[in-house]
């Protein structure tokens, strides 16, 4: 049973635009447990208590702190259309009705009490004791609206998993996008618990300027407070910033020897129903998904589970977590018959933001030791097949998946369509593969996949080995083909595999798909990095590995329609305190990709001067790009994931 807080807004005239709800947010910040059990305290001493729930919040602080010790004295609300609704076995009384029950003590469950209080003072008993939800706010510094305590910005959290042992470390990187935004004095509250959900550390980290790159590495962390070996949560609160309530980052684990890179990217930092996307093992594989418990309130033995995805038949992980506590758990040790590509639905009840998964792995002639990181994505439960789009030509080509076909004298490159909401019972697609120049090589229909069906497309094998037709590398892009019938919900998700031959070093990303680059909207898309669609410009950000390893860059021009012959691209090269250093313009055809290196790309002389936290925009205002980016060690390892816009 999922745990009772909101924690997604959907919109229905924009269905594939879903916002994250902020109550829970303020409710479970780990400066706020404290608090709150204090309130709980005050409440369970106080007798009686009546509630009263303008707002509708009362359910979720329920969920997070439950009242069974406090002594009900009735249940009130404003709103008429809520009269049917009962709390603690109270059924719901107009609030204007109050003044005849002598309570004397109630609970006003609302972050916005003195405009309630002012609408009803004269209503309420004589004598009568209101605590309003003032008593668990966090502290006016720590607030970028102070107007509007449930504003988005006030509650830009996420949560970041970080490993770290003597030879296996993760590096957070972010841009300060705030500041850009007109924020003045930003910084990152940050909290550290170890897999138990103990308190290992708490610090401010200050942000550099306007888009300089800030970076949280596990080692350093590690060093700055004595600290031994860890595994667990980071939670990171972004204060006093504009403009953007999102935290975003990029993940780097790496090793000393550089034979163990791998990426990913930050967590959806609202917790969902269902997740998917989580493959099974391979032969030799290791598959653990990393469960972050979000919240000051225990997970349930039984409160997760895990089943093959299109099956019923769930598996459920049997054992408490912890508030805050993070447990890595082994995806075969509940479903032992799945292996590679079957994959996996996660039943998580909104108890953790999306998960995290490592795959220990083997590589090639025995070598031992590797690691490589993804994440699972949100399996939507609000969304169903569009009846509009078969008949809707003027989208052209339709919503796209796009994904790098690596350079493959190195690489092979494998898909695995994912289905992603639970309203999908089936997926039409067909796959199209394009050279860099944009030229389209190879088409193939993969049918009217079943939910439960499991197809990994290795690229090769589209090609009929023929890999010369390609060039060097390009780009693949999934899409809906319904001649075979079907339906499709535009929240199409797949997982792209890479692996090198040389080594037998792999990574893998997953993401979905998008309209792109045509000048009509439909439900919310081109989708636009802050404003309104249709996003048609990129502002990519793409951080560079230092003297630890090269940075690679496969960036795809997908359009649903004819749009611009070639994009006008530049990578602009600055430091880690946002000073511009260098400058290259490329260009890429439309439905072509570009392919390179950071450090073929500029001198050595320049990225010395950007320094070990410098970084590289991606900036084009003609169209918008869909990047992916990496390390690369040409002796042992490399990594990869897909970049993030701002």
């Amino acid at each position: 049973m999922s745990l009772a807080i909101r924690t997604f807004t959907h919109d229905k005239a924009a269905p594939l635009k879903f916002g994250g709800e902020t109550l829970f947010k303020a409710l479970g910040h780990p400066l706020v447990a404290p608090l709150a059990a204090a309130l709980l305290a005050r409440l369970e001493a106080a007798g009686p208590v009546a509630f009263y729930d303008p707002d509708g919040h009362l359910e979720s602080f329920e969920a997070l702190y439950p009242l069974a010790k406090v002594q009900p004295a009735g249940f009130y609300v404003q709103r008429l259309e809520e009269l049917g609704r009962s709390f603690r076995g109270a059924a719901a009384q107009p609030i204007d009705t109050i003044a005849d029950s002598g309570v004397r003590t109630i609970l006003l469950a609302s972050f916005d009490g003195a405009r309630h209080v002012q609408q009803i003072r004269h209503l309420l008993p004589q004598g009568a004791t209101l605590i309003d939800f003032d008593a668990i706010k966090l502290p006016a510094e720590m607030l970028s609206n102070p107007q509007r305590y449930l504003d988005p910005t006030n509650f830009a959290t996420n949560f970041a998993l970080l490993l770290e042992d003597n030879d296996l470390h993760t590096r957070i990187v972010g841009s300060n996008y705030w500041s850009g935004y007109g924020a003045t004095d930003p910084s990152l509250w940050c909290r550290l618990y170890d897999k138990s959900g103990k308190e290992l550390a708490t610090w401010n980290e200050s942000l550099p300027g306007p888009h300089a790159c800030w970076t949280l590495d596990s080692a350093e962390i590690r060093k700055r407070f004595g600290l031994g070996a860890f595994e667990g949560s980071l939670f990171i609160h972004a204060v006093r910033i504009k403009g953007h309530g999102v935290v975003k980052y990029a993940v780097d684990t790496y090793n000393s020897a550089g034979t163990d890179l791998s990426a990913t990217h930050d967590a959806n930092a609202w917790p969902a129903d269902y997740y998917a996307g989580l493959p099974a093992p391979a032969p030799g594989e290791r598959v653990r998904l990393w469960v972050q418990n979000s919240h000051p309130v225990s997970i349930p033995a039984g409160g997760i589970g895990f089943a093959r995805m299109g099956s019923n038949d769930v598996a459920w992980h049997n054992q408490e977590i912890a508030p805050f506590a993070c447990e890595a758990i082994d995806v075969a040790s509940l479903l032992p018959n799945l292996k590679w590509p079957d994959q996996i639905e996660v039943h998580a009840g909104r108890h953790f933001v999306r998960p995290r998964y490592t795959i220990d792995y083997n590589g090639q002639n025995g070598s031992k030791g590797r690691t490589r990181i993804a994440h699972a994505n949100v399996e939507r439960v609000d969304l169903e097949p569009d009846a509009n789009l078969p008949k809707l030509p003027q989208l052209g080509r339709g919503f796209l998946l796009p994904f790098p076909i690596l350079p493959h004298a190195d690489f092979t490159t494998e898909i695995l369509p994912t289905p992603m909401a639970r309203g999908q019972s089936d997926l039409p697609l067909a796959l199209d593969i394009f050279a860099a120049d944009g030229t389209k090589v190879a088409e193939t229909f993969l049918g009217k996949l079943d939910r439960a069906d499991s197809l990994a497309v290795a690229i090769g094998d589209v090609l009929n080995g023929s890999m010369e037709k390609l060039g060097g590398y390009g780009h693949a892009e999934l899409r809906y083909d319904f001649r075979d019938g079907g339906g499709g919900d535009g929240w199409l998700h797949a997982i792209a595999r890479y692996r090198r031959g040389k080594d037998g070093a792999a990574a893998e990303t997953s993401f979905g798909s998008h309209i792109y680059n045509i000048a009509v909207t439909y439900r919310d898309e081109p989708q636009s990095y802050t404003g309104a669609p249709p996003g048609l410009t990129t502002r990519l950000f793409l951080r560079i590995g230092g003297s630890r390893a090269d940075t690679m860059c496969h960036l795809i021009y997908p359009a649903s329609k004819t749009w611009h012959p070639e994009s006008t691209t530049s990578l602009n090269l600055f430091d880690g305190q946002a000073k511009q250093i260098a400058s290259r313009d490329i260009k890429i055809a439309c439905g072509g990709s570009h392919h390179f290196r950071v450090r073929s790309t500029f001198t050595a002389d320049e990225l010395a001067r950007a320094g070990e936290h410098g970084y590289v925009q991606v900036r084009d205002v003609t169209c918008r790009l869909f990047g992916f980016h990496g390390l690369i060690n040409d002796a042992s390892g490399f990594s990869l994931d897909h970049m993030f816009g701002f």
